[in-house]
């Protein structure tokens, strides 16, 4: 993870930001499936947590200088070039700490979770409703991209939580840049 590609978001007056990330990240995640790239991360620099979250305007893409050049970005940013501004691979600063960029997944629909002891321990429906009351469900006040999955097809929320981490870690990524064990370079 020694180079990053910084994609900026222009303002656009008939969309907004959170509408364009979705876009953004989409063709991302598709050629990152694609072209089955497992050697690059994503993070989103001005991400802000609390009683307004939002992921920013700017995600930025970790990897080699090979494996960024690999992905190839005006190729999958065909239709966003009006939206997206896009400069080369740079280099990672030398004093970049850590930070981990995780998919954290609520369980937020309590008929699923009742569905689920039902069938695994053998539960009536009553029982179920009595063990997991409605006040079970769990929302979270993280940031969120809406993302289809290219492999089920699924329109979802993908709640991402970033954080620092004391050490650098290695792994691999997934379809959607993130990674449940590497870190990415925090500048």
């Amino acid at each position: 993870m020694d180079h990053y590609l910084d994609l900026r978001l222009r303002a656009d007056p008939e969309l907004p930001p959170h509408q364009l990330m979705d876009a953004l990240f989409a063709r991302l995640h598709r050629a990152l499936v694609h072209g089955s790239h497992r050697d690059i991360g994503l993070s989103f620099p001005d991400a802000r947590q609390g009683p307004r979250v939002s992921l920013g305007s700017r995600l930025r893409l970790h990897g080699t200088a090979t494996a960024l050049a690999r992905l190839d970005p005006p190729s999958w940013l065909v239709g966003m070039k009006d939206h997206v501004d896009a400069a080369g691979a740079l280099a990672v600063p030398e004093a970049a700490s850590a930070i981990a960029v995780r998919r954290v997944q609520a369980k937020s629909n309590v008929d699923r979770l009742r569905r689920r002891q039902m069938k695994r321990k053998g539960w009536t429906s009553a029982e179920a409703t009595a063990a997991i009351p409605d006040s079970a469900a769990e929302n979270l006040d993280l940031p969120f991209l809406t993302v289809r999955s290219q492999s089920t097809g699924q329109t979802f929320r993908l709640f991402v939580r970033q954080y620092p981490m004391p050490s650098v870690a290695t792994g691999e990524f997934n379809g959607y840049g993130l990674s449940t064990e590497a870190t990415l370079p925090l500048f």
